[in-house]
């Protein structure tokens, strides 16, 4: 059966990894016990955000994110207790008639999904997720800790139409404590920042439906979303285009390919000169 390919083959076959990499990986699980994917994301190999994407794509299953901002039912949290959650990264999402929606690490764990079908009595429908999102789940839903009144806590926008770049991108700055949002184009991103408020917003300039640049003059054109700071991303690097992006008006400016320690010195940046070194509430 197809979905019962190792997770790791998965990936060498999707062109993630090499034979000789998923190996070298393959050898720490057995001395440290982690998730191969946690183990590849530790190295900065890949991303946790990418090898859920290549899951999905690969079965044709569902990714979920944000799943900490969601409320759930308690009669659906009980189905699965905290500690199983954290043990084996997955997460209750949802019953539709007799089907249970859970959000997994590893999809191709077919043990845990035969023991909870079992105990449950409901068909069992993965969805793929990160480990991160597991435990900020936990923490908020099991635990009662929530993250937004942490030291250090804002939520930053990250609009692109490119998957792999958005991910690349919430690795990074989730890595840094910040709770990041996605947006796939500038009309989806001018809504999100409208229903979210976000402290910082990072847009790729060019875009389908509405660009950046026409995303970033209707925020600044809005009372309630003017203040935002805006940074705006490009494949074009020569100095012309960030004298254009910020002759616009954009706070910041970062090139494409995206460098993480870049990125994370812009961000820190921003918040700093425009909020202090107290984070504030949502604008």
């Amino acid at each position: 059966m197809a979905g019962r390919k190792k997770f790791g083959e998965i990936l060498v076959d999707a062109g993630v990894l090499t034979e000789r990499v998923l190996q070298q990986a393959l050898e720490v699980q057995k001395q440290s016990g982690k998730h191969l994917g946690q183990i590849l994301e530790e190295k900065g190999i890949i991303t946790e955000r990418d090898v859920a994407v290549v899951l999905a794509r690969q079965f044709g299953l569902k990714t979920v994110r944000d799943i900490a901002a969601h409320p759930f039912s308690m009669d659906l949290l009980q189905l699965v207790d905290g500690d199983t959650c954290l043990k084996k990264l997955i997460f209750p999402l949802k019953i539709d008639g007799r089907r249970l929606y859970l959000a997994m690490v590893n999809p191709l764990d077919i043990e845990t999904i035969d023991e909870l079908a079992f105990t449950t009595g409901l068909s069992v429908t993965a969805c793929v997720t990160t480990r991160e999102e597991i435990v900020a789940a936990v923490n908020r839903h099991y635990l009662g800790k929530d993250p937004r009144m942490e030291k250090g806590w804002w939520t930053i926008l990250v609009v692109d139409d490119q998957e792999m770049v958005r991910a690349a991108i919430r690795a990074a700055l989730e890595r840094e404590g910040y709770q990041v949002l996605e947006a796939t184009n500038g009309a989806e991103g001018l809504k999100e920042a409208l229903n979210q408020l976000p402290h910082l917003v990072l847009t790729d300039t060019i875009m389908p439906r509405l660009t950046g640049d026409e995303m970033f003059r209707n925020l600044q054109a809005n009372a309630r979303t003017r203040k935002i700071p805006v940074i705006g991303l490009s494949s074009k690097s020569a100095p012309e285009e960030e004298a254009r992006v910020l002759n616009l008006g954009y706070f910041d400016f970062i090139a494409k390919p995206i460098n993480a320690v870049r990125l994370k010195a812009r961000v820190r940046r921003a918040l700093r000169l425009v909020y202090g070194d107290t984070p504030p509430p949502k604008l």
